[in-house]
């Protein structure tokens, strides 16, 4: 099973450059972020014609996150739990059919910019939240992927120039460590496993010749429990896709299972 995450950067302006990799690569499984557009504004049928079944949880103009299956989807939950009040599309979470059924979430994880802010507080609110659930799904002890945009950079070596981003909400100490204390609880990080070596960038900032520059970061991550990491057979970032007509920002990054 071909899982996929990508921050498209808004579905309705990004979509024949997503539908023309979506063709190409044809994953079991994608998990979009920034869709920007409510459910009913999503071009389901184009994705359908593709042969997948959708579920959706949208909001105009911001976030907004998607799962993607060409097999059903079952048992979905749309929002973190956690904060009854927190109304940001950013969480989308289902089992996949299949002979080995799988739990996937799609993220979107909080900016947190600037620093210092509400929104920090928020983001770091946010992560906890994450963690909390992340911990309730590792104890049914069954394989998990969650699968997005988690706006962090963990490492030094995710960035190509760490000090640019020393006062970044994305590099700050408190998110770093919570994004350690999300994977200390079981979850294994797709890429470092597989790969891990530096410069597996996922995003390019549109500004200053960030893309010719190689000036990315890694910021979208595949976490997977044990029952998933045991299965974890390949892990390919599709540096590519930012190079296609009126791409994303951020590229899709594919991990692969073996659930015969």
């Amino acid at each position: 099973m071909r899982i996929a995450t990508w921050n498209v950067n808004s579905i309705g302006a990004r979509l024949e450059t997503v539908l023309a990799w979506f063709r190409v690569e044809q994953p079991d499984v994608a998990c979009l972020q920034e869709i920007k557009c409510v459910d009913e504004k999503f071009p389901a049928a184009e994705f359908e014609q593709l042969g997948y079944n959708l579920a959706l949880h949208g909001q105009k103009s911001y976030n907004g996150v998607a799962l993607l299956s060409k097999t059903p989807l079952e048992d979905v939950r749309k929002g973190l739990p956690g904060d009854e009040g927190d109304d940001h599309a950013r969480y989308i979470e289902a089992v996949v059919s299949a002979a080995r059924p799988v739990r996937v979430a799609s993220i979107y994880l909080p900016n947190g910019n600037p620093i210092g802010t509400e929104k920090f507080v928020y983001k770091l609110r946010w992560m906890d939240r994450l963690a909390c659930h992340a911990g309730e799904l590792l104890a049914l002890e069954e394989p998990l992927v969650l699968a997005g945009d988690y706006n962090v950079i963990p490492e030094p070596q995710d960035c190509d120039n760490p000090a640019s981003w020393m006062g970044d909400a994305l590099f700050q100490p408190e998110t770093r460590a919570a994004f350690r204390r999300l994977r200390w609880l079981g979850l294994t990080d797709a890429y470092m496993e597989v790969d891990g070596a530096p410069g597996g960038y996922t995003f390019w900032d549109y500004q200053a010749g960030a893309w010719r520059r190689n000036h990315g970061i890694r910021i979208d991550h595949l976490l997977l429990s044990p029952q998933a990491a045991d299965r974890l057979t390949g892990v390919l970032i599709h540096r590519d896709a930012r190079g296609m007509d009126k791409p994303s920002d951020h590229v899709p990054v594919v991990a692969e299972l073996d659930l015969g």
